[in-house]
Order: C-alpha cells, then sequence, then structure tokens
C-alpha cells in the first residue's frame, strides 16, 4: 500500500480490534459452538470504487490467521451494487468478531476512493492535482491518504515535518508577510494568501507554491494571470465542492485542494452475509 509500511497497518488494525472487542466478544462467548464454521460474502449496497481489501484482509488475519479471505474484486476497481466484493470463511465466532471493524475500514476508505475519483474526473481535460488536506481521522491518515491515491488524487503534506507551509495564523502572530524571516531552507516552502494584494506580497518572496485561499473565481484567475510564467505552483483551497472543482481548474492554477475527501465523505454501505 504505497507507503504504508506493514507494521504501521498491523499496529492500526490491532487498536481497532481491541478497542472493539473489549475484554471478548461475549454474545458470540455464549451463543456460537467453539468449532463452528461458516461460509459468509461481503457485499456491496451501493456502486463504488474498492479500496481496503489488504485492511480487510488483516483484520479478519489478526483476529484468526485460519480464516480465509477470497477478493473478487480488484483494488482500485469500479463496482456495481449487489457486487461481491469477497469470500470469508472459516470459524463463526472469529469472522462475527471480525466482521465490524474489516467493514468500518473497506467501507470507508472506499467512500473516500469513491468521492476522489469523482472530483478527478470533474476537472478532465485540465492538467490539475486533485489533493488531499491534513483533515483526517486522528490515527488513520496514512489509510485515508492511501484511499486518496487510489481515487486517482495526490496527497499534501502527511506531516508537519514535510514542507513549509506559512498560513494565515502564522502571519497573524508574527505580524504579517513583510516579517517573514529571510532563513533560506531546503524544505519546499508554500505561502497561503486570501486577496491579490497578499498574492503580490507573496511573489516577492519567491515561494515554491502559493495557496489562494477561499477566493473567489474570478479573483483565482487574475492571479493566475499575473503569475505568467513564474516558476512557481499555484494552489487553489477552501469552498471546493463537486459543482465549482471544474471552474476552479479552468482558471490556470496547478493543485486544488479539498479537505471533503476525507473530513465529511460518506462510507460506502456494505455488509458481510452469512450463507
Amino acid at each position: 500500500m504505497n507507503y504504508v509500511k506493514k507494521t504501521q497497518l498491523e499496529k492500526i488494525v490491532k487498536s481497532a480490534l481491541r478497542e472493539d472487542t473489549g475484554k471478548k466478544d461475549i454474545t458470540t462467548e455464549l451463543i456460537i459452538p467453539e468449532n463452528k464454521s461458516v461460509k459468509a460474502v461481503l457485499l456491496a449496497k451501493e456502486d463504488c470504487l474498492i479500496c481496503g481489501l489488504e485492511v480487510a484482509l488483516l483484520v479478519f488475519k489478526a483476529q484468526d490467521k485460519n480464516i480465509k479471505f477470497k477478493p473478487l474484486v480488484q483494488e482500485g476497481s469500479l463496482i456495481k451494487k449487489g457486487k461481491i466484493i469477497a469470500y470469508v470463511s472459516g470459524k463463526a465466532k472469529n469472522i462475527l468478531a471480525a466482521e465490524r471493524v474489516a467493514l468500518n475500514f473497506l467501507s470507508l476508505l472506499s467512500g473516500i476512493a469513491t468521492t476522489t475519483r469523482k472530483y478527478v474526473k470533474a476537472v478532465k481535460p485540465f492538467e490539475v492535482k486533485i489533493l488531499d488536506t491534513r483533515k483526517t481521522i486522528p490515527g488513520l491518515r496514512l489509510l485515508e491518504k492511501y484511499a486518496v491515491r487510489t481515487g486517482g488524487g495526490f496527497n499534501h503534506r502527511l506531516s508537519l515535518d514535510e514542507m513549509v507551509l506559512v498560513k494565515d495564523n502564522h502571519l497573524k502572530v508574527i505580524g504579517g508577510l513583510k516579517k517573514l524571516p529571510k532563513t533560506k531552507t531546503s524544505y519546499k516552502v508554500e505561502i497561503e494568501v486570501k486577496s491579490l494584494k497578499e498574492f503580490k506580497g507573496a511573489l516577492g518572496l519567491k515561494p515554491d507554491i502559493i495557496m489562494l485561499d477561499n477566493m473567489n473565481i474570478e479573483t483565482i484567475k487574475k492571479a493566475a494571470k499575473i503569475r505568467g510564467c513564474l516558476p512557481l505552483k499555484l494552489e487553489v483551497s477552501g469552498g471546493i465542492t463537486l459543482k465549482n472543482v471544474k471552474r476552479a481548474a479552468s482558471t490556470g492554477v496547478d493543485m486544488i485542494s479539498i479537505g471533503a475527501l476525507t473530513h465529511s465523505v460518506n462510507s460506502v454501505d456494505m455488509s458481510l452475509e452469512i450463507l
């Protein structure tokens, strides 16, 4: 899963299982025979782009290494409502204990990938990258950003140590753009601006990227025209929806970052059905 290491993934999965199980699954302990085996299917209850098969596999294997998990679709594939995603077989009590965690991961990640694909599709044929943000669920950022990539998007910063991004609150603390230190750094530098005046001021600082935050389309167009052939990239952020993302892409910017890819996405409806 690209930069998601298996050890990191296993840690996330085990933590989720501990959270869901508590001391033990008392329902299955009480009513499910120890050696009862079953077969089940994971079912998509709406159209989606599938993401998280490896995570679901690890959930079942972490619960019981003898559970068999056989995907019937490929990661990143588009599937229709009613499609069987995978077959699962093994001890009934262990499948039932892992069911909700596996579905939670698969539903959330597929929801992010599906939504991302809609935005990516909406900006064609413009050469604009759809980016995520750091507006992610604490502890799940690695997986959520993986889902964005599966949907055809790109990742902005994974963490604060990847690049310099000067935002409005930084500027308020130090007293504005003119107070930015002139120290050179080997890190990529991005500056957030909220007006054309701030944009012109940021140009003089020669950053790698300028983020146009919550600007209307006409102002974005003016900024893109002023940028001209200068060797810096423009990023649009704030207030972007599926209804206006194509207009934003048409202005000549290079990137559009969208917090909604992760912070308010709808999980895909899925279920596990015992056969």
